[in-house]
């Protein structure tokens, strides 16, 4: 199992360096990669005008901006809830960034009371993440929205 414990505090610690979203979230994103098994995709997307732009990840190609309510990432933000999704290809209106993902986790970014971002890690094995991944994870977000300076991103 891996040790989402860990990896919160791994990056706690990086931002004792520096605070700034792009070098957090791209070393959340190594963290994440070789932190998990079974996994094709770890990564953010960021919101930026509205909609989800891609950010730093680890993987196959993305996609590059989802709108709010589509897809498995827009879904997240538009409920403002985790999505555990089995089968992706059975998820009402999925966005195939990988034709080769089965599984889909992704859960919400929040700073100074908005959504900021979403945390999406994708699996070519279908019904790959738990209950015990959705807690492990929350905890690295928890540490994400506690220590990260997303101020730059373009909200609106």
């Amino acid at each position: 199992m891996p040790n989402y414990e860990l990896m919160a505090k791994q990056i706690q610690s990086l931002a004792e360096i520096d605070r700034d979203f792009v070098p957090l979230l791209s070393n959340a994103a190594a963290i994440l990669w070789e932190g998990l098994e079974r996994v094709n995709w770890t990564g953010f997307y960021l919101m930026d005008k509205g909609s989800l732009l891609v950010g730093p990840f680890q993987g196959k190609i993305a996609c590059v901006r989802i709108e709010i309510g589509k897809g498995v990432c827009g879904a997240a933000v538009a409920q403002d809830r985790v999505q555990r999704v089995e089968d992706v290809h059975a998820f009402p209106g999925h966005i195939a960034c990988d034709s080769a993902s089965r599984s889909e986790i992704v859960l919400p970014i929040h700073s100074g009371g908005r959504i900021v971002g979403v945390l999406d890690i994708d699996s070519p094995e279908k019904a790959r993440f738990t209950a015990e991944d959705e807690r492990g994870l929350a905890l690295v977000v928890e540490a994400l929205e506690s220590v990260t300076d997303f101020s730059r991103l373009r909200l609106i």
